[in-house]
C-alpha cells in the first residue's frame, strides 16, 4: 500500500533544545573517538559472564501507563511501569529516565518505530535527566522493580505540533561490562497539540455489539415457546465485568456510532423470560439470568439515547462467504433479505430507537465486486470497506466516503486506526502502547493537509474486555483532545468525497487468502437450502405455522453468521442440530405401520392411521392408498384413492378406504401422505393384503345354514309359547270343578260327563305319544283354543 501520510512539515526546535542537544553531541565526541580505538570485543573468559551483545537489551522495560495521553501546556507527564533484569548477572548503578526523540512526520514512520519499540540499538533521543531520573542500586536477575517518573511537559522541550518519540530507558553496569550503557528501552508516542487545531479531523468510531450464536432452533411446547440456548456463555458476557457488559458501560460515555446485531438483542430479550440451557450431556436446565438480562438491556437503552444506531442484518451474515460460495445455491440470497427485514421486529421494539439499515459490513472491510453486489442486494446502499482493501496511492489520507457507481457508496475505514487494538492487550504495557499509537496516527493524519477530512474507525467485531478498555481510553483522549471532533457514520457517508481518492473496487484475486480460508463452504449453503425446502413443505400443513417458521427462520440466519469464521466444526454441528430438530418435528406427523391384512370377500374397508405427535393440529394433507396390483385388488374402484386428512395435536385418526377384490392372492398396498400441492410428506407405509375370493356355492351353503338356524330358533319360541298357554288352561279347568258344588257358579250348558271323560282320554293319549320337530301339525289346531303342546311345530 502506498504511503498515506507523508506530511512534509517544518518542526524547528527551540533554541534551548538545540543548544542542549548540540552540547550533548560535542561532549560525547571524545568518548566516541576513544571507543573507536578500543580493540574488538572478545568473548567472556569466565563461566557465567555475558558478552556485551548479551548484556545489551538484557533488561525489559514495561510502560504500564502514560498520563495524560495527549498533554497540553501546563500538564505533567507521568509514566509508570516496571523494569526486569532478564540477564544472569545483577545490574548495578542502574537508573531510568525519559528520552524525547525527534517528531515523526509520517504515518509510516510511526509504524516503523512501533515494530522496533524495544530495540536498544536504535536512536533513543535526549534524556531529560536531572531530578527526573529514578535510580536503582541493584537489579537482581528475575526480579521486577516498579518505577514512576513525572515530568512537567515544559521540561520535555517539545517543539511544533506533532507526534514525538518518548522513550523510557534503563541504563546501568554489569560485571562483564562495567560502564554505563542502555540495557533496556521501551519507546512509545507522545502526541503534542497544545492548542485547538484550526481544522479538526471529523472522526467516526464504530462501537460494535456483536456476539457468537447462542440460541438454537428448539423451543418448548408451551404457549410461550420457551427458547433453548446451546450454552450459557451469553449470560457470562452480559454479567457485570463481562465483555458485553463492559462494551455498554464504556460506550455509554463516548461519542460513538453503535453497530448492533439484532440477534444479540433478541437473544438477551429472550433471557429476560423463562429459557432453557442445554448442557454438555444434552439435558436442559432452566436459565437463571433473567435479572442480569433485564439490567443489561436497560443500560443499553440508556446508552443509545441520542446516538446513531446502525443495525446489521439479523445474525450478522457473512457477506463474503455468501458472495463467494452461496450465490450459486438457490435461495441463499433470500436469507439475506429475510435477515434485513427481521431488524424491524427486534431493534425498535427492544431498544425503542429506529436504526439505520443502510450499511453493510463485510469481514475486516475486505471487498471485491461480488461482495459489493451481495452486500447491496438486500437494500443497503453503503458498504463499510477498509483502506487496506480499497487502497489509495496518495501522500495523504483522503476522506472515508467515495461513490463507486450504481448508487453505492464505499465508506472506507482507516486500516491503521481500525487495527490498533487487535492482539493480546491483557498486559497494561501492551494496552498503553496501543492507545498511544492510535492517538499518534490520528494526529499525524490531521496534520497532513490543511483541509478537513472525515475518518472512520471500524475495529474488530468482537473486542475482548482488555481491547474494549483500550479503545475507550484512546477514544476518550481523542475526544478530549484538540485536533479531532466526533461525527456519526451517516454524516461521514454523506461527506464530500475526495476527487483523487480511489473509487475502483479491487478484483476478486486481491481478496486476502487468510480471510478466504475461513469462509463458509458451499456445502453449508446447500445444507441451509435443504432445511429451507423441508420447512416450506412442513409449514403448509400446520394450523399455526408461525410457531415453527419464526424460530427456524432465525436459526437459518444464524447458520450464515460471521461468527462461525475459524469455527468450522462448531458451524457444522449447529447446522446439523437445526436440520435434525426439524426432521424430528416433520416425523411427528406420520403413518402408523401396518401388518399383513386379510381380505375375505369381494369388498371390504382397509383403515390407515395417521398419528400427530405435534402440539398443534395439522391440515391440508391428503392420504393416498395405492394398490400395486390393481387387477387383483382395487381401491375405490381404481388403482388408488385419496382422502383429506386433518388431525388435532397429540391425536391419531384412522382413514378408511373401500376395496374390491377380483382374484385370490397377495396384493401390495402403499399408503403415502401428500401436501395439497402434491408434494410427498414423510415416508410411505407399505403392507400386503391377502385376498380370498368366495364362490356362489359356498355362499349358498352358508346361507342355508343360517336359514336353518333361524327356523330352529322360531320353533323353539312357538313351543315355549304353547306350553305356557296349556298351563294356563289347566289352571282354569281346576277352578271350574271347585265351583260345581256351588249352584251359583255352575255353567249354563254343561257338557255331558261322558263326553268330558272321552275328550280327556284322547288328550291323555296324545300327550303320552312322542313328538318330533318334523311331525305334521293337526288339522284342527287352528280351531283349538288351548295352546299347543311343547315341542310342536306350528305353521302360522
Amino acid at each position: 500500500m502506498a504511503e498515506a501520510a507523508d506530511f512534509q512539515g517544518t518542526s524547528a526546535s527551540p533554541a534551548r533544545r538545540w543548544l542542549r542537544r548540540t552540547g550533548a553531541l560535542l561532549a560525547g565526541a571524545p568518548l566516541l573517538a576513544g571507543l573507536l580505538q578500543l580493540p574488538g570485543a572478545t568473548p567472556a573468559d569466565a563461566a557465567g559472564q555475558e558478552s556485551p551483545q548479551a548484556a545489551s537489551g538484557s533488561v525489559s522495560v514495561a510502560v504500564d501507563s502514560l498520563t495524560p495521553s495527549a498533554p497540553t501546556e501546563g500538564d505533567t507527564v507521568s509514566v509508570t511501569g516496571t523494569v526486569t533484569n532478564n540477564g544472569k548477572q545483577p545490574v548495578t548503578d542502574a537508573h531510568i529516565d525519559l528520552r524525547v526523540g525527534p517528531s515523526l512526520d509520517t504515518r509510516s514512520s510511526i509504524d516503523a518505530l512501533a515494530k522496533k519499540s524495544d530495540d536498544v540499538q536504535g536512536p533513543a533521543g535526549e534524556a531529560v535527566g536531572g531530578k527526573y531520573t529514578e535510580k536503582f542500586s541493584k537489579l537482581t536477575p528475575g526480579v521486577a522493580e516498579p518505577f514512576s517518573i513525572s515530568v512537567p511537559v515544559d521540561e520535555l522541550d517539545l517543539g511544533e505540533d506533532g507526534v514525538y518519540q518518548l522513550a523510557v530507558a534503563l541504563s546501568g553496569e554489569t560485571a562483564a561490562q562495567p560502564w554505563d550503557q542502555v540495557l533496556g528501552i521501551q519507546r512509545t508516542f507522545l502526541p503534542w497539540q497544545p492548542e485547538e487545531a484550526a481544522t479538526k479531523t471529523k472522526t467516526t468510531f464504530l462501537w460494535p455489539l456483536v456476539s457468537d450464536v447462542h440460541m438454537t432452533a428448539e423451543t418448548g411446547s408451551n404457549e410461550q415457546q420457551t427458547p433453548v440456548f446451546s450454552n450459557d456463555d451469553l449470560a457470562e458476557e452480559i454479567s457485570p465485568g463481562g465483555r458485553l457488559d463492559q462494551m455498554v458501560s464504556l460506550g455509554k460515555g463516548l461519542d460513538v456510532t453503535w453497530v448492533i446485531d439484532p440477534d444479540l438483542l433478541a437473544s438477551v430479550d429472550a433471557m429476560t423470560k423463562n429459557y432453557q440451557v442445554r448442557g454438555e450431556d444434552g439435558a436442559t436446565t432452566s436459565g437463571r439470568s433473567q435479572e442480569i438480562a433485564k439490567q443489561w438491556l436497560s443500560e443499553l437503552q440508556q446508552a443509545v439515547v441520542g446516538k446513531e444506531v446502525v443495525a446489521l442484518p439479523f445474525g450478522d451474515p457473512d457477506l463474503a462467504s455468501l458472495a463467494h460460495n452461496g450465490t450459486t445455491v438457490t435461495g441463499s440470497l433470500s436469507h439475506l433479505k429475510e435477515a434485513t427485514d427481521a431488524v424491524d421486529n427486534t431493534v425498535p421494539t427492544i431498544l425503542h430507537v429506529k436504526p439505520s439499515t443502510d450499511f453493510a459490513w463485510p469481514v475486516d472491510g475486505a471487498v471485491d465486486p461480488s461482495i459489493m453486489k451481495v452486500a447491496t442486494s438486500a437494500g443497503a446502499d453503503k458498504v463499510i470497506a477498509r483502506s487496506d482493501s480499497l487502497q489509495d496511492n496518495l501522500s495523504y489520507t483522503p476522506s472515508a466516503a467515495r461513490p463507486i457507481g450504481g448508487g453505492t457508496t464505499a465508506v472506507v475505514a482507516d486500516a491503521r486506526m481500525s487495527t490498533a487494538f487487535q492482539g493480546n492487550l491483557m498486559k497494561a504495557s501492551a494496552s498503553t502502547l496501543a492507545v498511544q499509537r492510535f492517538l499518534a496516527q490520528s494526529l499525524t493524519l490531521g496534520l497532513q493537509t490543511g483541509k478537513q477530512r472525515s475518518v472512520v474507525v471500524a475495529p474488530q467485531r468482537n473486542p475482548s474486555v482488555n481491547q474494549a478498555q483500550a479503545m475507550a481510553e484512546a477514544l476518550g483522549a481523542l475526544q478530549g483532545g484538540n485536533w479531532s471532533e466526533s461525527q456519526d457514520l451517516s454524516a461521514a457517508a454523506k461527506a464530500k468525497p475526495d476527487p483523487a481518492a480511489n473509487r475502483k473496487v479491487p478484483p476478486a484475486d486481491a481478496y486476502p487468502p487468510s480471510l478466504s480460508n475461513q469462509e463458509l463452504p458451499r456445502a453449508a449453503f446447500e445444507q441451509i437450502a435443504r432445511t429451507r425446502d423441508d420447512l416450506d413443505n412442513f409449514k403448509v400443513i400446520l394450523t399455526d405455522e408461525s410457531r415453527v417458521v419464526t424460530p427456524f427462520g432465525r436459526a437459518m440466519n444464524r447458520e450464515m453468521s460471521t461468527s462461525w469464521r475459524g469455527r468450522g466444526v462448531a458451524a457444522v454441528g449447529y447446522r446439523d442440530d437445526v436440520e435434525s430438530y426439524l426432521d424430528g418435528l416433520i416425523k411427528g406427523v406420520r403413518l402408523i405401520e401396518k401388518s399383513e391384512t386379510k381380505l375375505s370377500g369381494r369388498s371390504a374397508t382397509i383403515p390407515v392411521t395417521v398419528q400427530n405427535n405435534l402440539v398443534q393440529g395439522v391440515e391440508h394433507l391428503k392420504l393416498r392408498l395405492t394398490s400395486q396390483n390393481p387387477t387383483r385388488l382395487k381401491i375405490g374402484g381404481n388403482a388408488y384413492e385419496e382422502q383429506p386428512v386433518a388431525v388435532n395435536g397429540g391425536h391419531s385418526q384412522s382413514v378408511k378406504f373401500t376395496t374390491s377384490a377380483n382374484a385370490n392372492g397377495r396384493a401390495e398396498v402403499e399408503a403415502q401422505l401428500y401436501t395439497e400441492d402434491g408434494q410427498e410428506y414423510g415416508e410411505p407405509v407399505t403392507f400386503e393384503v391377502k385376498v380370498t375370493e368366495v364362490t356362489p356355492t359356498v355362499m349358498l351353503v352358508i346361507g342355508g345354514g343360517v336359514l336353518l338356524l333361524v327356523l330352529a330358533g322360531f320353533r323353539m319360541y312357538t313351543q315355549r309359547k304353547r306350553a305356557a298357554a296349556r298351563e294356563a288352561a289347566e289352571d282354569t279347568a281346576g277352578e271350574t270343578d271347585d265351583d260345581a258344588d256351588n249352584p251359583v257358579g255352575a255353567p249354563q250348558n254343561p257338557e255331558a260327563p261322558g263326553d268330558r271323560l272321552k275328550e280327556e282320554s284322547e288328550d291323555s293319549s296324545r300327550a303320552d305319544a312322542p313328538q318330533q320337530p318334523s311331525d305334521p301339525a293337526p288339522d284342527t289346531a287352528a280351531e283349538r283354543a288351548d295352546p299347543s303342546g311343547t315341542g310342536e311345530r306350528v305353521d302360522r
